[in-house]
């Protein structure tokens, strides 16, 4: 990259413990780093925008315009755009690579057992948990469970988009909702209420952990779980060492009772790049940042020289292993801004490292119709103060009541008092603040 760019960078990184305390005493300090690049999560746009309303950061608009022609290219205004504070652009963002990221994982051998095919509806998902828990395929007796999931996620993968709640927030009629307000919300914990009461679900999932979620699949007990393709390796090398037999695949996206479908799908920023007001070079930092974007060296830098990092057939970059992991397995901590146009194809590359991890992705993002993905609307928004003060409260407000109605330890009958409470507690400014922005991106 030295090489290609013609800068020498050193590169700090922040302590584990504190991080945001040492970033804000460096910024306020006015230590002079020529670049800062931080995550791109909703927290982290607060970060950065108080940093940018503070006068901390160096405007990037007239820099860009002077020695950003690379930058102008590779990341698409509208991009460009979701990263600016009070119209200007203080930071360089990295556009996330858009894919679904869990659904329904369930035991194929068990399916074959009784005779059954893979649910493609709520109602065939039903039958199926109904027949596992009465006729037990997989021998385990009073410990068979037949879906399983864990307390901190209670809108399950496939199941919430089927009542349209593939997000956290989600479009009705050219609104954004979030959960806890949605129509569809008392519909979506009446069905998964009943699913416990039945014994269809995890007697014991208001506990559960994500590891004893795992363990209660791995070890054979469990006959569906949500499962990211992310996770597909670890959990099923795991039952497969316990249950040698074992097969699993995955649902295709649910049909709920309406006819809706749907898998959350990532949007927005991985991270964001800004140039504090005490950097001694903004100048050659927008220089450098440009530099890595010119096509062939963007490319270079994310997945290697091709004959050794990587392959190309048929529109298909598949990884050269091992020197793929070795030299371009962290890359990704050297982006700032991507290629949008090619970076998706490159990114695969990182994908096909493990068969199993790519067919996992490549069946819930290739094999399944597009529509079937629902963009979460919110990655692409600016930060927006109501909701990002509102946001963490509200969304442990919504699963911790979720639970409760689910378990039975509240009746569906006080929905619509969280429902108030839900609003009360900051929902209603975050629902207007959130709207107004929303209603800009259609004029």
């Amino acid at each position: 990259m030295e090489e290609k760019t013609g800068y020498k960078v050193q590169y700090d990184m922040l302590p584990q413990d504190n991080a945001e305390e040492k970033l804000n005493l460096l910024i306020a300090s006015g230590e002079p780093y020529d670049a800062i690049t931080t995550a791109g999560g909703s927290y982290n746009k607060a970060l950065y925008s108080d940093y940018a309303t503070r006068g901390a950061l160096v405007d990037l608009g007239p820099l860009i315009d002077k020695y950003g022609s690379n930058i102008k290219v590779a990341i698409p205004q509208e991009t460009l755009d979701a990263a600016k504070i009070n119209g200007k652009l203080y930071a360089i963002p990295t556009q996330t690579v858009g894919s679904a990221g869990a659904s329904l994982m369930i035991r194929q051998d068990w399916l074959d057992k009784l005779g059954l095919k893979v649910p493609t509806t709520t109602d065939e998902l039903v039958a199926v948990l109904q027949a596992f828990k009465e006729k037990d395929p997989g021998g385990n007796g009073d410990k068979n469970i037949p879906l399983t999931i864990y307390g901190d996620a209670p809108f399950i993968d496939s199941i919430a988009g089927a009542f349209g709640l593939a997000n956290t927030w989600n479009d009705m009629d050219g609104k954004l909702v979030p959960r806890a307000l949605d129509p569809a919300y008392p519909d979506y914990v009446a069905f998964v209420n009943d699913l416990f009461k039945q014994g269809l679900l995890d007697q014991e999932f208001a506990v559960n952990k994500l590891a004893n979620m795992y363990e209660k699949f791995s070890s054979g007990k469990a006959g569906v779980i949500p499962l990211a393709w992310y996770d597909v390796p670890t959990v099923t090398d795991a039952l497969k060492k316990n249950q040698p037999d074992a097969k699993w695949t995955y649902t295709p996206p649910l049909k709920g009772p309406s006819g809706k479908v749907g898998l959350p799908e990532s949007a927005g920023f991985d991270r964001i790049t800004f140039i504090p007001k005490a950097a001694k070079h903004p100048e050659d930092a927008v220089k450098w940042i440009n530099a890595k974007l010119e096509k062939d060296t963007f490319k270079l830098m994310a997945i290697g020289e091709e004959g050794k990092h990587y392959t190309f057939k048929d529109g298909t970059y598949t990884p050269i292993l091992p020197i793929f992991t070795d030299e371009r397995n962290l890359a990704n901590n050297f982006l700032m801004g991507v290629d949008a146009e090619n970076y998706p194809n490159y990114w695969q590359a990182r994908v096909r490292k493990d068969s199993r991890l790519f067919e996992a992705w490549d069946y819930l993002n290739i094999k399944q119709p597009a529509d079937t993905r629902i963009a979460d609307p919110l990655g692409v928004s600016p930060y927006l103060p109501e909701y990002s003060k509102n946001n963490s409260s509200l969304n442990m407000l919504t699963d911790e009541q979720t639970v409760k109605f689910i378990v039975g330890a509240e009746s569906l009958n006080k929905i619509n008092a969280f429902m108030a409470k839900y609003k009360a507690s900051g929902g209603d400014a975050s629902v207007k603040e959130v709207n107004d922005w929303y209603a800009t991106l259609k004029k």
